[in-house]
């Protein structure tokens, strides 16, 4: 019988992280420090005193464990400061911003896919973080009656899934939640600010909201930016006008990239491949735009 308990044991512990486990314990043993502690103040008492204490380690125990578990990404947070903070005895104050390796996958980053590329290349330090919210987000986008929203939202689950498996960067899922805040976005951001972690997106406005209120953003729209091909002013390249702009005259054309070229006076070149001279390029977090005009007029 001892045998078979143990053998339960050990396959249901089998489901569970090793830091889930090594978080736990730490909180079942601080729970049962607090029992002890309490259950001395009552020892003396009839009856309470002899049953006391195993009551108040039961209670304690679950709980001090239950609670270690649910704030693990908070526990590893501190402890990361900590081992800075001890550190940075030996550096000087170089340490004292440095921050939790932690990246929050927004929605719109998982839908959009390319992390999952960018993980593959190395590039990016783990661990990925996805809190519950977001999950439940993509499920909701993945239930949705319109089928645009529900393929982007399975897209969005299927390529969780795949990295996970992959495995070629760490992947959790975090419980931590704000029952007082309301928007996925207002969540993620006092999320970064709580665990001190940078903020996966390729959203504009998250991007904003978050650069204002102090948390980092890696966002993938300036790294796909960063790794287009310069464009110089005065380059001369071919391109093929395909619609009117805003302007009036104005053509539009885009690179292989998807990069918009606006074309002055190129609205007459609709359809047609014509040569023409970069004149300036502007790059924003929104995107990049290359403005040119016809090279031999």
């Amino acid at each position: 019988l001892i045998w078979a308990a143990i053998h339960r044991i050990e396959s249901g512990l089998n489901d569970f992280e090793s830091q889930d486990i090594i978080v736990g314990t730490l909180g079942l043993l601080f729970g049962l420090i607090i029992a002890n502690l309490i259950g001395l103040a009552f020892a003396r008492l009839p009856i309470i005193g002899a049953y006391g204490p195993i009551v108040f380690s039961i209670v304690f125990g679950y709980a001090g464990m239950s609670i270690a578990i649910r704030k693990k990404s908070e526990i590893i947070a501190l402890a990361g400061n900590l081992r800075l903070g001890k550190s940075g005895k030996d550096h000087g104050s170089k340490h004292k911003d440095m921050e939790f390796s932690g990246k929050l996958l927004d929605t719109s980053a998982i839908i959009d896919g390319r992390i999952a590329e960018i993980c593959s290349t190395g590039f990016l330090e783990g661990p990925l973080l996805v809190p519950v919210f977001v999950l439940e987000e993509l499920q909701l986008i993945a239930d949705s009656s319109d089928l645009l929203k529900r393929n982007k939202g399975r897209r969005g689950l299927d390529i969780l899934k795949q990295m996970q498996e992959d495995n070629y960067i760490e992947v959790r899922i975090i419980n931590d939640d704000f029952d007082d805040v309301q928007g996925v976005d207002s969540k993620l951001v006092r999320l970064g600010r709580k665990i001190n972690a940078k903020v996966v997106t390729n959203d504009y406005n998250l991007n904003k909201v978050a650069a204002l209120q102090g948390v980092a953003v890696l966002n993938i729209n300036d790294l796909a930016n960063a790794l287009k091909p310069a464009r110089i002013p005065g380059e001369h390249m071919n391109v093929l006008i395909v619609k009117a702009g805003k302007e009036e005259n104005q053509g539009v054309a885009y690179l292989d990239d998807g990069t918009m070229i606006v074309v002055e006076d190129g609205q007459k070149y609709i359809g047609s491949t014509v040569p023409v001279t970069v004149t300036s390029v502007l790059q924003t977090s929104a995107g990049r735009m290359i403005f040119v005009k016809i090279a031999n007029e």
